[in-house]
């Protein structure tokens, strides 16, 4: 991972795996179907908006217990939030 810097400040540049990038379109995908923005959201499952942003972009590693707060606020089953098995890639 490289570090770009600008004036006095450096950030890291954010690598996507190609798992979080399927999951976070599949959250995108339910959430938009069940007529949710990304910010009501967030407010209704107590996540932060830029948070569910990083998600659904595939930059930020969602946690399980987040997801089933997910689940719950859009009334579905958590693995309807994950693509099936046979379209994500082997992490190892």
């Amino acid at each position: 991972m490289a570090l770009i810097g600008c004036n006095r400040f450096t950030y890291r540049m954010i690598k996507k795996h190609s798992n979080l990038i399927k999951i976070g379109n599949q959250i995108r995908t339910v959430r938009s179907s069940k007529g949710f923005s990304q910010e009501g959201l967030a407010a209704a499952a107590t996540l932060g908006r830029s948070y569910m942003g990083r998600v659904e972009r595939g930059e930020q590693n969602i946690s399980i217990q987040n997801l089933v707060k997910i689940a719950f606020i859009l009334g579905v089953n958590v693995g309807e939030l994950i693509p099936p098995l046979s379209e994500l890639d082997n992490p190892l």
